[in-house]
């Protein structure tokens, strides 16, 4: 009993996101014309995709005790890279992905050695760099275009009933057992894929308990021989190559590339909010990048809930940094009630 209270306790942050999200999200399918519908259900989940990766990008820089100013930046150019490579043959649209990846997780590797051997700041040294990454985007496409398959497009934006029917496979009835699937978006899938097969097998390495010792103290985490620099420079490739999945999936949804800084920097600042919402904390050592994708549900829900009531958009800004507030106050509020600091690790 003791053991279930202690995980309660350990996972309240992550189980109050969700349980926003579920109040949010029913409250926006209650009052929505067509209700909760497998369109809708498709649409919504199409534009949550690029925010969760990107917020994922920002929790492993966060759990260190930084923050990375660059992953919307590397998000757009992933994009603007891969609206160039994803056509042509099967063969030739694989390596594109690959490229593409590989990029976003190259610019997360040149963020890590900036601030291990350049010994600066993350907040400093991925202010400038996003810049730079900005700067090649623009050299990319300095206007917005791009060639993408048009059936990979449309795969990866819809359901997995669709996609089977399409391609024969659930054709007058023979696939019966394919329609309890006919509601599973592919983004949903992606997103839980990428959850399960990279990010918790990441958490349960050592390179990964490194990352949160070092936020937890990094000269504790120093004195006890974890290789501190090794875990920092993975920390920046792992969200570089988050972000670079935020951009392909961005190419894959828009067929284009666009170097839209505004929207570079929009993504980096809901980032940080959903990083809070979330639950980890900005201080490092605490959190999971799963609270982090109900943080970006719950922030994409509210501009649902906008469009439903037709709120003036100038006005979501505004609610969601109210939101924010209520997050950041709920994780200081115990910090402000601990008069021991070694409480905290209890």
């Amino acid at each position: 009993m003791n053991d279930i209270r202690v995980r309660l306790s350990q996972n309240a942050a992550l189980l109050t996101a969700i349980a926003i999200f579920i109040l949010f999200y029913v409250f926006y399918n209650m009052n929505h014309p067509r209700g909760f519908s497998v369109a809708v259900l498709i649409q919504n989940s199409n534009e949550v995709f690029t925010l969760a990766m990107v917020a994922m990008a920002q929790t492993v820089p966060v759990l260190m005790g930084g923050l990375d100013l660059s992953v919307g930046a590397i998000m757009t150019l992933v994009n603007t890279i891969a609206s160039h490579l994803l056509n042509g043959s099967p063969l030739q649209i694989a390596l594109g992905m690959v490229i593409s990846l590989a990029a976003g997780a190259a610019c997360g590797f040149v963020n890590g050695c900036i601030v291990v051997y350049g010994r600066i700041q993350p907040i400093i040294a991925t202010l400038a760099t996003g810049a730079i990454f900005l700067g090649l985007a623009l050299f990319l496409r300095p206007s917005p275009g791009g060639n993408v398959d048009d059936d990979l497009s449309w795969a990866a934006t819809n359901d997995l009933y669709e996609i089977a029917a399409t391609y024969g496979y659930a054709q007058n009835g023979e696939a019966a057992w394919f329609q309890p699937i006919s509601w599973i978006p592919v983004p949903l899938v992606l997103l839980i894929l990428v959850a399960v097969l990279v990010w918790l097998p990441f958490a349960r390495s050592v390179t990964g308990r490194t990352v949160y010792a070092v936020g937890s103290g990094e000269g504790a985490a120093y004195m006890s021989g974890l290789p501190i620099d090794r875990a920092k420079i993975a920390a920046f490739t792992l969200g570089g190559f988050f972000a670079g999945i935020g951009g392909l999936y961005l190419t894959l949804q828009t067929s284009s590339g666009n170097a839209d800084i505004p929207q570079a920097g929009a993504y980096t600042l809901n980032s940080i909010a959903a990083v809070v919402i979330g639950g980890t904390s900005l201080l490092g050592g605490v959190g999971t990048a799963i609270g982090s994708i109900f943080g970006a549900l719950i922030l994409r829900t509210i501009s649902f809930n906008f469009r439903i009531f037709e709120i003036d958009p100038l006005m979501q800004p505004l609610f969601e940094g109210v939101v924010l507030l209520a997050a950041v106050s709920l994780g200081a509020f115990r910090v402000l009630r601990v008069k021991n600091t070694l409480e905290l690790f209890r």
